[in-house]
C-alpha cells in the first residue's frame, strides 16, 4: 500500500509453501480488493479450508483466484510477486525433499518477465537463494527492507 498508494485491483502472486503466511495473504488480500495469484508444488497446496474460504471471499469481493503448480502462470499480470521461506522450522529434517519439490519456484528476473510492468518483490525474511535469487532480492524492484522495518512497528 504504501508503495503503489493503495491496494485495490493490484494483483499479487504467491510463489512457493502453501504455508502459514500464505494462509494470511489468502484470508486478506479479496478483503483488500487484491486479485490473488498462487503457485505451489503438488503436495505443497495451501490448506483447504483456508482455500474454500478464499474462494468465498473472492466471490464476495469480486476479485480473482488461481492456484496452479506453474509458477510462470501465477507471475503473469503480477503487480507483487512474494515468497516464503520453503524450509520452516520443525521441517529441517524434510530439506532435501522439500529442495527437490521446489525446483523451479525460484523467483528470478525469468519469472518476473510476464509480470505487470510495475512489479515489485516482497519476502518476510531471512531469505535463502533458492528462494529467491540474488538478482532480484537486491533489484531497485525489491522491496523486502521497507516490508522489513514496517514489521518492526507490529511488534
Amino acid at each position: 500500500q504504501e508503495h503503489y498508494g493503495g491496494l485495490n485491483g493490484l494483483t499479487i502472486t504467491w510463489i512457493g509453501d502453501g504455508n502459514n503466511v500464505l494462509h494470511s495473504i489468502m484470508m486478506s488480500a479479496a478483503k483488500l480488493g487484491m486479485h490473488l495469484r498462487i503457485a505451489t508444488p503438488k503436495g505443497f497446496e495451501p490448506d483447504l479450508r483456508i482455500t474454500k474460504i478464499t474462494e468465498q471471499y473472492s466471490k464476495e469481493y469480486g476479485t480473482k483466484l488461481l492456484l496452479t503448480t506453474d509458477p510462470l502462470e501465477a507471475a503473469d499480470s503480477a503487480n507483487v510477486l512474494v515468497t516464503d521461506t520453503w524450509i520452516s522450522m520443525g521441517q529441517e529434517e524434510d530439506k532435501k525433499e522439500r529442495l527437490k519439490a521446489f525446483q523451479g519456484y525460484q523467483i528470478t528476473m525469468q519469472t518476473a518477465k510476464s509480470a505487470a510492468s510495475n512489479w515489485t518483490f516482497l519476502h518476510c525474511l531471512p531469505r535463502k537463494p533458492e528462494e529467491v535469487d540474488d538478482e532480484v532480492f537486491y533489484s531497485p524492484r525489491s522491496l523486502v527492507f521497507q516490508e522489513a522495518e514496517n514489521r518492526k512497528w507490529t511488534i
